[in-house]
């Protein structure tokens, strides 16, 4: 995990998706939609040469081109969920997972992501509603 130190900045973006929960006895256990909003915070000890944690442009054709291809529009499922095989049959865009598809499970999703492409995230926020969200700090 990125230090979390005296400067940081955050980037808010916003993506649609579809999911289900499996072994979940709620209303979620059904196919249903989010119009999901994700808040990344990255933080540096000190700024870069031009006075920046990050530069916002680079946060949004790293992360944000990632989320259009991958996840926004998609139906997002657990592995072995059987409604992947008529997606595909259908020629339907999915994402599957290793586990739940859960507001957390994104927000990690999203961390390791950011992670991965090098940005110093500290956090991430995820909300599945306009009252639900999740965070994911890194561990």
């Amino acid at each position: 995990m990125a230090p979390d130190g005296p400067f940081s900045v955050s980037k808010r973006f916003s993506f649609c998706y579809g999911h289900r929960l499996m072994d979940y006895e709620g209303n979620c256990r059904h196919p249903h939609g989010h119009n999901a909003r994700v808040e990344v915070k990255l933080s540096a000890p000190k700024l870069d040469r031009r006075g920046m944690v990050v530069d916002f442009n680079d946060l949004r054709s790293s992360l944000r081109g990632w989320i259009d291809q991958t996840l926004d529009h998609r139906m997002i499922l657990r592995r072995g969920d059987p409604l992947i095989e008529p997606l595909r049959a259908l020629g339907e865009p999915f994402f599957v997972m290793e586990e739940n598809p859960t507001a957390e499970n994104l927000a990690r999703l999203l961390f390791e992501r950011a992670r991965e492409v090098g940005l110093p995230v500290v956090r991430v926020r995820l909300w599945e509603t306009d009252d639900n969200f999740a965070d994911y700090a890194g561990g």
